[in-house]
């Protein structure tokens, strides 16, 4: 699959310098350009999600132009039938040449409000939260051009569609879905990054998505990214940081949907310190100190502990973390109960237990604080995961027992020491993840 850029482009495309070429330039409705409310006041005030104005003025034509995100990102405007085309067409290339489909960035923020109305005010973290973002972005026409790029894909075998939604709203990503079979195949669900390292946390935010998928859609979870604070780093570094990837890596793997995992995610690679000096993320070298950007999660990947962690012999893109002599592919691949053998192990259950895969989910209840545990069912089969999100021993409910007659039989453990036929009572041990199947 390929990441593809519907919503905006370079301000050194083609396009945009013919679009800023003129006023009657053939070009200039393909972005979205507006007169200010006054020589020095843009057309509204929107905030773009790298803070700051949302519109930048171009001083030799004397509009301003739309930028939801950085001054060097100008939107295209997706209300011109041509805009539309051309994106269109450009998917028909790539899918002509046999890519399995597209991952599609920010795909809630195609279009604004047509009347470019003023969000509400709003209280937040920051002050892109200032608003509520009711008009420049999520609008229902997104959906529609969503739906007519399925309608594209749809006309080539196996390819599918995987949407970037960012949004403070949970709503938004599952509206990108339609009704489950005409908009996107996966849709990113961002509130399962966010979570605390609370078991209660995540099986209320999977509790939502279960809740709330249209009829034909599927899940899709992820914890690291590009744009995210690596999770080793983000759920608690330190003393048993190993250990709770593993808890996370066993949710991803077990809950029903499909997992995405970031390169290095399963070497536990941390987040990178980059020096600002070495910094390339344009957000990092606005706001350091208070933030260093994202460059600290898109550090080269650490396949061994030579010069350059087997990466490059050259000069890399940003620099190598300082783990990678302990924290590499290489290492990991000949220690058993490392972090990658244990996503290995997953990945294998998974793909041997079409319950993993397809099944049903379910919540155990009246498990202690700090537990998650959840059965998975199909065709007669049943699996239970059992994740302990905390340091101390938890012993598990009475109500957790097989069927008559039939014996617990273990799939996985991050804990070494389990029985292969463990039998009740059964407690994890700290931050241990358990997978049992009944037979």
């Amino acid at each position: 699959m390929t990441d593809f850029v519907l919503n905006h482009t370079s301000d050194e495309h083609p396009w945009f310098r013919e679009s800023r070429a003129s006023r009657d330039n053939p070009k200039r409705d393909w972005y979205v350009w507006r007169d200010g409310r006054s020589l020095l006041r843009p057309p509204n005030r929107w905030k773009s999600v790298a803070e700051g104005k949302a519109w930048t003025r171009d001083a030799a034509t004397g509009q301003h132009y739309y930028h939801a995100f950085l001054d060097f990102q100008p939107d295209l405007n997706w209300r011109n039938p041509e805009v539309r085309d051309a994106m269109f067409d450009i998917a028909r290339f790539w899918l002509d040449r046999g890519v399995d489909g597209f991952r599609l960035d920010l795909i809630n923020f195609l279009y604004e409000d047509d009347q470019l109305r003023d969000n509400p005010r709003a209280f937040g973290r920051r002050p892109y939260f200032w608003q509520r973002h009711i008009y420049d972005r999520s609008r229902p026409e997104s959906i529609e051009s969503v739906k007519e790029l399925r309608g594209v894909v749809d006309g080539y075998e196996d390819r599918a569609i995987l949407g970037e939604v960012c949004s403070d709203e949970r709503a938004d990503s599952v509206a990108l879905l339609g009704c489950g079979t005409d908009a996107l195949h996966l849709s990113f669900y961002l509130d399962f990054a966010r979570c605390p390292w609370k078991a209660e946390a995540f099986r209320e935010a999977v509790g939502w998505l279960e809740e709330h998928l249209p009829a034909g859609g599927w899940h899709c979870y992820y914890l690291d990214n590009h744009d995210l604070e690596r999770s080793i780093t983000r759920l608690g570094a330190g003393p048993g940081g190993v250990a709770r990837a593993k808890v996370a890596a066993a949710m991803l793997l077990t809950l029903r949907g499909t997992p995405i995992i970031y390169a290095g995610q399963e070497i536990g690679m941390p987040t990178s310190k980059v020096p600002l000096r070495k910094l390339r993320d344009p957000l990092g070298k606005i706001y350091w100190p208070l933030s260093r950007g994202r460059d600290g999660s898109r550090t080269p990947m650490q396949w061994d502990a030579s010069s350059g962690a087997g990466f490059t012999s050259g000069t890399p893109w940003l620099p190598v973390d300082p783990s990678f002599r302990a924290v590499n592919v290489e290492r990991q691949i000949a220690l058993p109960d490392s972090l990658l053998n244990w996503y290995r192990t997953l990945i294998r259950v998974r793909a041997e237990h079409a319950c993993l895969q397809t099944g049903s989910y379910r919540v155990l209840p009246d498990t202690p604080q700090g537990v998650w545990v959840y059965v998975r069912e199909c065709d007669g089969d049943t699996i239970v995961v059992a994740l302990n999100f905390t340091p101390r021993r938890r012993s598990l409910p009475a109500s957790l027992a097989p069927a008559s007659g039939a014996k617990w039989r273990l799939l996985a453990s991050s804990d070494t020491s389990r029985d292969e036929r463990p039998t009740a009572p059964i407690a994890l041990a700290p931050h241990e993840a358990l997978v049992l199947e009944e037979s």
